[in-house]
This record gives C-alpha cells, structure tokens and sequence, in this order.
C-alpha cells in the first residue's frame, strides 16, 4: 500500500486530480483527511491482501490523529472483486459503515463511507475495476447528454487525468479550440451544463470543479474518453 498526501491548504480540483491518478491503473483507493485537514489517499496495491486500520505504528492505514480509534481499529481484507472491512470487536469506539455498525465482515461498495473512531473514510473503485460506480437508484436521474456536450465534459475533464496539466479543468477557449467551436458556443454549452448537473448556484470558480467531478463519478467521462 501506498500514500498520496496532499499539501495543506491544496485546492479541491488538486485534491481530485490526486485520487483520480491513484486510480490511473486500476486500483481501489481509501480517501481520508487527517488533523490537520489534508487530504490522504491511501491506494490498495494488488500484492495487498489484510492491512490494519488504527492510531498505532504498526498499522498499515494508520490514523494517528484520531484519539478516539483504537491502536489496531480494524482489519481490511481483499474479496473477490474488491475489499472488506472486519471488525470483531476488537476496537473501542467501533466501525461503521454509513450509519451501521460492523459486526464481523462487512463488504464494501464502492463510494461507501467507513468511520473509524472520527474519522471518515471513503472507498473508491475505479470504474474499471468491478461494479459500475453508480447506484442502480442514481441512473435514471443522471442528465440527458447530446454527443456536442458530452465531448464538451470530456475536454473539461481532460487536464484532471494528464499528470503533466495543471490541475484545473480545461478553460472555455480551449475546449473551443479543440472541438473546433467558438467560445460563445461553449459558454452556452457550459451553461446548460451547469443546469443539468444542478450547479449553476455555486460560485464561479467552484463550478467547473464540480461539474467535472460529477461527470466523472457518474461514469459520464472516463479515461478511455480521454
């Protein structure tokens, strides 16, 4: 296993850009933030198969800032098709996963959120790796998309998977130039996109942030698109 840190105080679109180049090759990711805010992406190898959560040295996920986890909380454990959390009691404050607590062997299921002590923990496949990330409940209210305006997402989306790209969507004039469009096209475009993805009402700059987020975790942009 390996850790990816982020620096405090990195944006959320540099913070994105981390998690999706974690899951680059294929591998499911555990996103926490530790005491000071920042954002740890701790990326499941293949050779990985038991890893300890918990405050103490020895642990493999360890979050030492949480007074209320356990030296050894609980226990990751790889299944077919993905991970698993065990917890036998042995921790203090227990594991949860949502608002259930773990008794034994809890599967997890990609974007559920494990709670260990304080702190809260987000496991990520990617969308290659199993099950669509997208709940079957989620499907019938993603946006209806035109093929312009899925190439339009696909451009925004496309300096988030270069390592060598600063990590911010792409602008208007580039998506323009790309597409071979004008850039009043492409507001419009953007526009109507805001609506569909309901972020219209978030301020400027965290709007194409967002939008790019969504796009990706609803499997509308993925890195064959790119």
């Amino acid at each position: 296993m390996r850790v990816i840190e982020s620096d405090a105080g990195a944006s959320h679109a540099v913070e994105l850009k981390s998690v999706i180049e974690a899951q680059r090759f294929g591998l499911p990711v555990l996103v926490a933030r530790d005491g000071e805010d920042r954002q740890r992406v701790f990326v499941l190898e293949p050779h990985d198969e038991r890893l300890w959560v918990g405050r103490g040295p020895e642990c493999d996920v360890r979050i030492e800032w949480d007074e209320k986890a356990s030296r050894s909380h609980a226990e990751l454990m790889r299944v077919p098709d993905g991970w698993a959390v065990v917890d036998d009691g042995l921790s203090r404050n227990g594991t949860f996963v949502g608002a259930e607590r773990v008794a034994g062997r809890r599967r997890l299921q990609d974007g559920e959120v494990v709670r260990f002590g304080d702190t809260a923990v987000t496991y990520r496949l990617p969308r290659s790796f199993g099950a669509s990330t997208v709940a079957a409940d989620d499907v019938v209210t993603l946006p209806d998309l035109t093929p312009t305006q899925r190439k339009v997402l696909a451009s925004l989306c496309r300096p988030l998977w270069n390592p060598a790209a600063p990590a911010v969507p792409a602008s208007n004039p580039v998506i323009a130039a790309e597409l071979v469009l004008s850039v009043e096209a492409i507001k419009s475009h953007m526009r109507t996109l805001f609506a569909k993805f309901g972020v219209e009402d978030l301020p400027q700059n965290q709007k194409r942030v967002r939008l790019a987020e969504l796009a990706m975790q609803a499997g509308l942009v993925s890195h064959r698109d790119l």
